[in-house]
């Protein structure tokens, strides 16, 4: 098998070659720490190792699991936030039918997503949906107080034991959470559910290998063993004894660090396969969430080419000049389309007669590209020779290792996320929630005006 790739030549006169290698040793050293266990947030490492660790009793469970589901279910209902369902949506995304929604010969259930907001609309459809379908329920969160996601299976776990029965729901619901303590694990002994465990050493934001991401990933009807062995590689070729040179991760640590230090503010994460855009949304919570803090770190947004470029793409060429991309590039299609010769020729494109549309797509990309890098845009570019479960594996495993270097060489924390708990005091304290009296009468006090 081939590897993933990763070029750096288009950030080179906007950063040295120099001033890259000097990061060697700060890379190096932060690779140790991950591995040690001796830097910030060491007790949030059981991603490190997660993908060797997995065994083969452990990958037939879930398949097993995955396979009740598929017989008896039309939908399957995954229920978290953050990165309780984006690197599990990042992956059946990537790899489903583009219309997948509108197959009605399927083979493997319909994998949908609640949870993830606070919408009654879109809680309100989704119940429509589910009065007329076999569904299932994967809820996933560590304590299952969560708002989101345990208003969600609260509404959805109701619906189920009404339209199947109570003894029937319950061999249709998997919770996967804490091993042995809060709301989700409770209930889940309460009334019998398979559960799977998330370990408290490893963050939603890193869990997409775990049962968190790999038993949505099989119900959907994907090869989890084939995404864990793309990781597992990935994980050697980013190991602790890995030259700097030669470690993937660790250049795009230091890369990213130095434009960063040079005035780049904001990394945009671009693709030409729409097939990716939760790779990007995965993307982009586990370096927001990883190293936002402090009041330093790069903000990561992200686009897809070449629909953006006719939107965010005049911005990118000629807008402020804080901004480098990270272009995720699948070198070969999974299909073949041709263009057609036409007689009349009223569009301009015979000189495209019999070329493939990816051709076409490659081209786009590549004068994208030295036309960004020309308006003074870096470029560093991914390549995944294709886009399956071997390779996805190895991407999502690169980002988590090249996330926590780049976290260590920033100076922060990249395994918290204090900020987050800002709005839920305001949300609960707005709502009545017992406990939050206090903060109640200081918002009515800024408030009442």
């Amino acid at each position: 098998m081939q590897n993933i790739k990763l070029t750096i030549d288009h950030a080179y006169g906007f950063v040295s070659k120099t001033s890259i290698e000097n990061y060697k040793d700060i890379a190096n050293q932060a690779n140790r720490a991950l591995h040690e266990g001796t830097g910030k947030g060491s007790d949030f490492l059981g991603w490190l190792n997660l993908p060797s660790s997995i065994d083969e009793a452990h990958l037939t469970d879930i398949e097993n699991t995955a396979a009740i589901l598929r017989e008896n279910c039309e939908v399957v209902v995954v229920i978290g936030i953050g990165g309780s369902y984006l690197g599990a949506k990042a992956v059946i995304d990537a790899l489903s039918n583009s219309f997948d929604w509108l197959q009605t010969n399927r083979k493997s259930p319909a994998v949908v997503y609640a949870g993830q907001n606070i919408s009654e609309d879109y809680l309100y459809e989704l119940q429509e949906l589910l009065k007329t379908k076999k569904f299932g329920i994967i809820s996933i969160s560590k304590s299952g107080t969560t708002t989101e996601p345990a208003l969600a299976f609260r509404l959805l776990r109701t619906q189920l034991e009404q339209q199947q029965g109570k003894a029937d729901a319950q061999k249709l619901i998997v919770t996967v959470t804490d091993k042995a303590r809060g709301a989700l694990r409770t209930l889940a002994v309460q009334e019998g559910y398979k559960t799977y465990v998330l370990e408290d050493d490893i963050g939603g934001r890193y869990s997409v290998l775990s049962p968190v991401g790999l038993l949505p990933i099989a119900v959907a009807g994907f090869d989890i063993r084939k995404l864990v062995q793309g990781a597992v590689s990935m994980e050697q070729l980013c190991g602790v004894n890995i030259p700097f040179e030669d470690n993937p991760a660790a250049q795009y640590a230091a890369v990213r660090n130095e434009l960063y230090k040079s005035g780049r503010k904001i990394e945009i994460l671009v693709n030409y396969h729409p097939k990716l855009h939760f790779v990007s949304e995965w993307w982009k919570q586990l370096y927001g969430e990883s190293e936002g803090k402090d009041h330093v770190g790069i903000f990561p947004a992200a686009v897809d080419f070449t629909t953006d470029l006719h939107s965010m793409g005049q911005w990118i060429q000629e807008g402020e000049r804080t901004i480098f991309e990270t272009v995720i590039s699948v070198q070969e299609s999974n299909h073949t389309v041709l263009v057609p010769k036409d007689a009349a020729n009223l569009d301009g494109l015979n000189f495209l007669a019999g070329k493939r549309v990816d051709e076409v797509n490659k081209m786009a990309e590549l004068g994208t590209l030295l036309a960004h890098v020309d308006g003074g845009v870096p470029n560093l570019k991914i390549e995944l020779p294709q886009l399956n479960e071997y390779y996805l594996g190895q991407l999502l495993y690169f980002f988590e290792k090249a996330c926590g270097i780049s976290g260590y060489i920033l100076g922060v924390n990249p395994f918290d996320q204090p900020g987050v708990e800002a709005y839920k005091k305001n949300m609960f304290a707005l709502l009545g929630k017992p406990g939050f009296e206090e903060e109640t009468k200081a918002i009515r006090l800024r408030t009442k005006n």
